[in-house]
């Protein structure tokens, strides 16, 4: 028998209509994202939609992507956007 390979987390970042930023972390980017769009995701962004991915990046692990998203939910909106200004999957 073999093991499933263990899921992929990320922690990534979607600016919404009204120009905030959301900040979350998945182990299925592409499954979050289309239910972020489809108004099922986050009351935050249910609310504010359409959101679009501005950035995203790799975690080691589940832990590692919820203490990412929580040291990112701490930024500034200044610093936010200068991480955004890097090319989306990039450190």
């Amino acid at each position: 028998m073999s093991e499933a390979a263990p899921a992929a987390w990320t922690v990534y970042m979607l600016r919404c209509r009204d120009g905030t930023l959301y900040t979350g972390a998945t182990n299925n980017l592409e499954r979050r994202l289309a239910t972020h769009g489809r108004g099922k995701g986050a009351a935050y962004t249910r609310a504010r939609l359409p959101v679009v991915l501005v950035w995203s990046e790799p975690a080691e692990d589940r832990g590692a992507a919820l203490r990412r998203e929580a040291a990112i939910k701490r930024l500034t909106r200044a610093d936010k956007l200068r991480l955004c200004s890097r090319r989306p999957g990039r450190r």
